[in-house]
């Protein structure tokens, strides 16, 4: 087969696209044939050195979606011919925390295309567990762009920061793959949303997605855009993904009670908290992973009904990935990046 690898981290050059050795199918797995794959951030970090398992050729992607031709003889969930999309979570299913059914809070917690081989191929193999089951009515650009990024902010604005209508959000970053997701499940929940962008074209696009309020982060600080338009109240939650550069304003950004969620720190992991103000204004941080099976199952069905859509910024063949990481940190485009094997098109 051949697929998307590298033999070394670095930048994109160091990415190539051909063949590969055939993946073979375990008991428990079932065989893709993989019709589109879609792009994350987390590629660009493990590309980059981020802790992956350390052997090469490595395959990157955590997104993708296909038929499955062949299945192991334990498998009892698809047959051939279904569609099935990746959930790229792994978890034990035997801690304390798979238990109560936090399955992305696992002690052993794993993310396909960064700690084991990815999805960005002709072909993947995959256990039964890392698949869910696409209608045949959505399109595979869907079906791949999908998964990860409406899963993590799913989880993040259900699950953790448990936000109720006529609640406040806002979302930084709203181009990117979880911020335009999180624009949406803010505003089906009801939230009045708040939206981050760099351009004028990026802050149309999340209005049209449901944000009532926007900004343009190079030309006004954020938080003094929300301060103006809250009377100085502050919003109720804040959806951060960044890190550094933005933390303290994610902070100064809340009402008294209010929360602050996170799930990547795409400007450094490194920030600081005035304990002072958490404790008198009494905020809460909450930090935020993935998605257990019980949030992938909840937000994938509004996906494949069209009540939640992904945008796709563009749609390239995988010999192209290296264009496709440099839309990624060019933050070029509005919603996410696919990649389609070369034989898809």
């Amino acid at each position: 087969m051949q697929g998307v690898f590298y033999e070394e981290h670095g930048d994109t050059d160091v990415l190539q696209y051909g063949d590969l050795p055939d993946p073979e199918v375990g008991r428990d797995e079932v065989l893709v044939d993989v019709k589109a794959g879609a792009l994350n951030h987390l590629d660009v970090w493990t590309r980059k050195g981020m802790p992956s398992p350390g052997e090469f050729p490595h395959i990157p992607g955590s997104d993708a979606a296909g038929v499955a031709v062949e299945v192991g003889p334990d498998v009892t969930r698809f047959e051939e011919g279904d569609h099935v999309a990746v959930a790229a979570g792994s978890f034990c299913g035997d801690c304390e925390h798979c238990r109560a059914g936090e399955h992305s809070q696992c002690v052993s917690y794993t993310i396909t295309g960064e700690h084991s081989t990815g999805v960005h191929s002709e072909y993947t193999a995959l256990p039964e567990e890392n698949l869910v089951a696409v209608p045949d009515h959505v399109d595979w650009e869907t079906a791949a762009a999908a998964p990860l990024v409406f899963q993590t902010a799913w989880r993040m604005l259900h699950s953790r920061a448990e936000i109720e209508a006529g609640e406040s959000v806002l979302v930084l970053g709203a181009s990117g793959g979880v911020g335009h997701a999180a624009v949406q499940i803010a505003d089906h929940a009801g939230c009045e949303v708040y939206a981050t962008g760099s351009t004028e074209a990026k802050l149309e696009a999340a209005k049209a997605l449901g944000a009532d309020h926007v900004v343009n982060y190079e030309e006004e600080p954020f938080d003094e855009f929300v301060e103006e338009h809250t009377d100085g109240r502050g919003v109720d939650v804040v959806v951060d993904h960044i890190g550094g550069a933005t933390w303290e304003s994610s902070m100064t950004s809340l009402a008294k009670g209010g929360r602050l969620v996170t799930c990547g720190a795409t400007d450094g992991p490194q920030v600081e908290v005035n304990v002072a103000d958490l404790f008198w204004n009494q905020y809460d941080i909450l930090g935020s992973t993935m998605g257990a099976n019980h949030d992938i199952d909840e937000v994938l069905e509004l996906v494949w009904e069209g009540t939640l859509e992904p945008q796709i910024r563009d749609v390239l063949p995988m010999s192209e990935a290296a264009r496709a990481h440099e839309m990624l940190e060019d933050r070029e485009g509005f919603g996410k990046v696919v990649v389609v094997p070369d034989s898809e098109l």
